[in-house]
């Protein structure tokens, strides 16, 4: 039997979508319209793009407002007090989202 599709499997419209930037006007040319697409994207985007959305809480806003997953906010709040950069703050967002997405 097929596995039932998860929300959080779902695509969002374009214009939910999270886009990358590396500051203030500064896109990358990535985005994401799922929580699977952005699993990929943080795998290439620079990490100084995941510094400058992780610090302002655009990741957790993302989560919150258009994936609706409270869960994957609150275990994202545990990573703020640990002052994560560069390549470690890029290994533990990935490992966060590939759990969300094996629903563990």
């Amino acid at each position: 039997m097929p596995e039932e599709i998860k929300p959080k499997a779902a695509k969002v419209p374009r214009d939910k979508a999270f886009y990358f930037f590396t500051s203030i006007g500064n896109y990358t040319g990535k985005s994401a319209s799922s929580l699977e697409e952005f699993r990929n994207v943080i795998r290439e985007i620079t990490a100084k793009s995941l510094e400058f959305h992780f610090y302002r809480g655009d990741f957790e806003r993302w989560f919150m407002d258009v994936l609706e997953d409270q869960e994957l906010v609150e275990e994202l709040r545990k990573f703020y007090p640990l002052n994560l950069t560069g390549e470690v703050l890029r290994e533990h967002l990935h490992r966060l989202v590939e759990s969300r997405l094996r629903g563990s």
